[in-house]
């Protein structure tokens, strides 16, 4: 009976650890993954696990970090989550978010300085965006929440290259166009959550302005895409298709405005999100092949 009861806390405990990313994992995991995948390039399908381990580590330190905030929010908001849920208590989750500090920071240290340093960038971050409530203005949430990301990004494809001690050049770029393509994009994940912003105060850029925040989506992406697919030398066929799926899903944030449709329309955005960051393995499969065998 008690190796049943064993069993059974430990199934609770890694479902809750499941709850509080399972709503990342498209919008971070996934893309961040096919990112350091390509921009590394990856150096052994082995290392695959040390990215995707990485990635989730630090995401579960973020979102913790994030819930234990303010869970009154959660409970109006998304009441699926662990401390609302019931899964854990407020107590414990602030035990887990300060011992995954030490944890995150030991588990980087094995890799490289570097990625050492990712992810105390990542914890510093961390502690300035939830702490420090840089979430509470759409200006400073955007530019943390940027930076946050490409850190991410940054240690993922360390782990994933042959050299965990430095960056190629079209990696570091890749991770610059991230930063400012990400900061200027992520209201699309704030649409969806304008009710529960609003009721503790927090000035998304939705709420600040939100006929500019529409038009922003509807403007940017194409620009975006457009800038991208001249970056990494796409074809004609293939720039097309981006750019015309890019207009697409924001003339829908344009057009389709209730909070259901403000889901979906962060799910198509999320997909975009997740091809931009695989085009730096366009550039390295199609040119940077070519100008070695030629």
């Amino acid at each position: 009976m008690s190796a049943l009861v064993f069993r059974r806390a430990i199934s609770k405990s890694l479902f809750t650890l499941h709850l509080f990313t399972q709503n990342d994992i498209l919008t971070t995991i996934i893309p961040t993954t096919l990112f350091a995948l390509v921009a590394a390039p990856l150096c052994s399908p082995y290392r695959c696990l040390h990215v995707v381990w990485w990635i989730w580590l630090h995401l579960l330190h973020f979102n913790v970090a994030n819930q234990v905030i303010d869970p009154a929010e959660d409970g109006r908001n998304k009441a699926s989550r662990p401390i609302p849920a019931g899964y854990i208590s407020l107590r414990n989750a602030v035990y887990l978010r300060w011992s995954l500090v030490p944890i995150c920071t030991i588990s980087s240290a094995f890799y490289s300085i570097q990625v050492l340093s990712a992810s105390l960038a990542i914890t510093l971050l961390t502690l300035w965006y939830n702490e420090f409530k840089a979430h509470s203005h759409w200006l400073s949430k955007n530019l943390m929440t940027g930076l946050g990301y490409a850190c991410f990004q940054a240690g993922a494809t360390l782990i994933a290259g042959r050299d965990m001690s430095r960056l190629e050049h079209n990696a570091l770029l890749a991770v610059l166009l991230s930063i400012a393509m990400f900061a200027t994009t992520l209201q699309a994940q704030d649409f969806k959550d304008q009710e529960g912003d609003r009721s503790i105060g927090r000035r998304t850029l939705p709420i600040a302005h939100p006929s500019p925040a529409r038009v922003s989506m509807f403007i940017g992406l194409p620009i975006w895409s457009i800038c991208l697919t001249q970056v990494w030398g796409m074809d004609a066929f293939c720039s097309v298709a981006f750019i015309f799926y890019a207009g697409l899903v924001g003339l829908r944030f344009m057009v389709c405005k209730t909070t259901q449709a403000d889901r979906l329309s962060c799910k198509l955005y999320s997909l975009w999100f997740s091809v931009a960051h695989l085009l730096p393995g366009y550039w390295r499969y199609f040119h940077e092949a070519r100008m070695h065998i030629s």
